[in-house]
């Protein structure tokens, strides 16, 4: 007798998966409430406030109240100049350093805290985490800035009014103002690309922090015959361009060129913390 064959169960029927697409509209949205229901986020907005406009008003008065002081003559004579550079200049000089720091805990704070497991989790491609967090950031960052720096602008404008009338119809006054905001929105990117680099809040703040202070002071040092080209492409020395109303004598980039220079550092930062994201552990 043959042996009967074998018999094949028949094959389940597949089931349809019902787990719930992760669309990038989600992403946006879940980004979107981790960064506004952090103490640091608005703790930090609040220090940039008011010491880029707190700051422009104390300078603009005291200038005023001491015009005609010790060293009044070039003091003034640089005012004049640039008026514009004068009032942004002190309240962003400092105001960015809490730029800087927001931008790095952004996303410091998820890998100290542990978050950054939870939110791998729940979205496999990790560059979409991303690039979420990113464009949410910088939506908050073009707002923000935008909102505080013209703020700035007509405060310290009004405060000088009676020694220096500059306002905003004024030939390039209108896009030094705006460059402000689109400078320290791209130097929040910048800094969170650091921060998705090095994973360690005080090691992030700190390489921003010294990127924009530190690194212009050291090629200051440089010979003066190629130490000028490498300080004008450094991140801050071509961003900052944008904020500037008049080129000062030796400037090798244009406002829109030193600008495209600084997105290109911030791209370069961005890049580097996809690709530690993608092919390192969390």
């Amino acid at each position: 007798m043959t042996a009967a064959p074998p018999v094949i169960p028949a094959a389940a029927p597949s089931m349809p998966d019902r787990r719930p697409r992760v669309r990038f509209g989600h992403l946006l949205a879940s980004e979107w409430t981790k960064i506004r229901s952090v103490r640091s986020t608005v703790w930090t907005l609040v220090v940039f406030v008011a010491v880029t406009i707190g700051l422009t008003a104390l300078f603009s008065w005291l200038t005023v109240t001491h015009w005609y002081g010790p060293h009044a003559a070039a003091r003034d004579a640089t005012i004049l100049a640039d008026p514009v550079s004068f009032v942004l200049g002190a309240g962003i000089g400092l105001g960015q350093l809490a730029i800087c720091v927001l931008g790095a805990l952004v996303i410091t704070t998820e890998y100290s805290t542990g978050v950054i497991y939870s939110s791998l989790l729940a979205v496999p491609r990790r560059l979409w985490m991303l690039a979420a967090k990113s464009v949410v950031f910088a939506a908050l960052m073009i707002v923000v800035t935008e909102v505080i720096v013209f703020c700035s602008f007509f405060v310290g404008s009004a405060i000088l009014h009676s020694r220096v009338a500059v306002s905003l119809s004024d030939p390039d006054v209108t896009r030094s103002v705006v460059g402000a905001g689109l400078y320290l929105t791209v130097l929040g990117l910048f800094s969170l690309g650091i921060g998705g680099i090095l994973r360690h809040t005080a090691g992030a703040i700190t390489t921003a922090i010294g990127v924009v202070f530190v690194l212009p002071i050291l090629s200051g040092l440089l010979p003066s015959s190629w130490g000028a080209h490498i300080n004008a492409y450094l991140p801050e020395q071509a961003g900052s361009v944008i904020t500037k109303a008049h080129a000062p004598a030796g400037q090798l980039l244009s406002a829109w060129e030193g600008f495209g220079v600084f997105c290109i550092w911030a791209a370069l930062m961005l890049a580097g913390a996809a690709y530690m994201l993608r092919y390192r552990d969390a």
